[in-house]
Formats: structure tokens, sequence, C-alpha cells
């Protein structure tokens, strides 16, 4: 089974929360509300400065895929 990079989540014990779930490595939730993130995994390969420099990008993305998922909510 091929997986998305990106999973957008809520749950109704969190009603104000918006979670993007990012399923490459590494693994984490990032929680839009305050910017949060929660790693799924430890990031062995990559030292504390390549893990700060990946994670930003991420987080664009991450951004950029809950931007363009509301665009297409919005469509329907």
């Amino acid at each position: 089974m091929e997986l998305p990079k990106f999973l957008l989540g809520d749950n109704t014990d969190f009603p104000e929360d918006i979670f993007i779930i990012h399923l490459d490595y590494p693994r984490f939730i990032i929680n839009l509300k305050d910017d949060e993130v929660e790693f799924m995994e430890e990031a062995e390969d990559l030292d504390e400065s390549e893990l700060n420099t990946e994670m930003e990008g991420l987080i664009v993305l991450a951004n950029e895929f809950y931007d363009r998922e509301m665009e297409r909510y919005e469509k329907e």
C-alpha cells in the first residue's frame, strides 16, 4: 500500500486543534494551532542541525498541504 506523505487529522477531544501527520521519515505530528511538533520516532541518522533544517522545510510543506486541502474542501 502506498501512503500519502501527509494526513490531516482532528479529534473531538481537541476541538480547537488541527493535526498534520507526516508519514515519511522523520515521522511526526504537528498541531497547527500552536505549531507544536511530536516526533513518532528518533531521527537517528540526522544531527540536531540537520534535523532543524529538515524540519523547517517539512513544516512549510505541512502548512502548504493544509492550505491545499482546505481549498479543495471549499470547492466541493
